[in-house]
């Protein structure tokens, strides 16, 4: 299998996992703008993520998760006035790499420290941001390659989706099966 196939079918694996984790069984909540706005702010990401990802990588992973559920929430209630919100923005607010969740959490999603909110939040990044590192591990993969480099990018885009998806259930959006004829005639 050539190594871009092998990085995309690794995505698609990951990503139905944390998609049933999130209990999204329809995939995750894919916005067109909020795909477009990581896509600019993934390179900011990564050039911290790099830096940290071997000392914290449960704490690595789960930023992206909340960067997703941040953006998710801005795009559900004013997206035209908040479209150029970026994660260094967030991690200036916030202090630093180390507190962007907490200034996310208290600042953009209201859910304050303590609160039965906040726990459930923080256990199902925990949990999503764990079952990422046993996938990675699953993989075998030599670490300091160009592989792994990959890898953990296309690992930091799922959970940011999975941010995007948990943020927006959160919401009470959900998927539902559409048939076809039903708007035909």
């Amino acid at each position: 299998m050539e190594e871009r196939e092998y990085i995309d079918e690794y995505e698609k694996r990951l990503e139905k996992l944390l998609a049933g984790l999130c209990g999204s069984e329809g995939g995750m909540f894919l916005v067109e703008e909020l795909e477009e706005r990581w896509t600019e702010d993934a390179p900011e990401y990564m050039a911290d993520a790099v830096g940290q990802v071997n000392s914290y990588p449960a704490f690595t992973f789960a930023v992206a998760g909340f960067f997703g559920m941040a953006l998710a929430a801005l795009w559900d209630t004013n997206w035209e006035a908040n479209k150029n919100r970026s994660y260094v923005d967030f991690k200036q607010r916030g202090g630093g790499f180390d507190t962007i969740d907490e200034y996310i959490l208290e600042h953009i999603l209201n859910i304050k420290p303590e609160s039965e909110a906040r726990e459930a939040v923080d256990e199902m990044m925990r949990t999503l941001a764990h079952t990422v590192m046993t996938a990675i591990q699953h993989e075998n993969i030599e670490h300091q390659t160009t592989r792994a480099f990959y890898i953990l990018a296309r690992s930091a885009k799922v959970m940011f989706r999975a941010g995007v998806t948990m943020e927006l259930r959160r919401r009470g959006y959900h998927y539902e099966k559409v048939r076809l004829e039903d708007f035909v005639n």
